[in-house]
């Protein structure tokens, strides 16, 4: 329960931290995404507001899976380093700010191109050809959980 602002969890933030980095920097660099995901009260699961529904998610992930397969005749998640670096190119912007999340986020190669992954689906499911800034950013964000 911790991080869900509930009073069930009373460790401190020393103890929690010292709980997640039981799992090995390796295996965590393995991991694509990182969400928290905190429960929703009941006013929230009772709201009637419009959101996107499953057929339209659906619909957007097969066009980004075509896209793929015409693009580079295999998935995102398929590409060699050496693809990457053909199919997802970072304007000079994304590219400081890749600079900035290495640094910060002590990426390993292998979380370098994870994050060049994730960031191209992104761009994928929003129908763009290159990786803006926003799909680098939200890429990051995922992988900024672990830390």
């Amino acid at each position: 329960y911790a991080f869900n602002q509930d009073v069930r969890c009373q460790c401190s933030s020393e103890a929690i931290k010292r709980y997640q980095n039981r799992i090995s920097g390796p295996l965590l660099d393995r991991i694509d995404l990182h969400l928290d995901v905190p429960p929703l009260h009941a006013n929230e699961l009772q709201n009637k507001t419009a959101v996107e529904n499953s057929d339209t998610v659906r619909q957007r992930v097969i066009q980004a899976y075509a896209l793929q397969m015409q693009r580079q005749q295999c998935l995102n998640h398929a590409l060699t380093p050496q693809q990457l670096e053909q199919f997802a190119i970072l304007d000079a912007q994304a590219e400081k700010m890749m600079e900035m999340a290495q640094q910060r986020l002590n990426l390993s190669a292998r979380g370098y191109h994870r994050v060049l992954r994730v960031a191209r689906s992104i761009a994928d499911l929003a129908q763009h050809t290159d990786i803006q800034t926003t799909h680098l950013s939200e890429a990051l964000s995922y992988r900024a959980q672990q830390n």
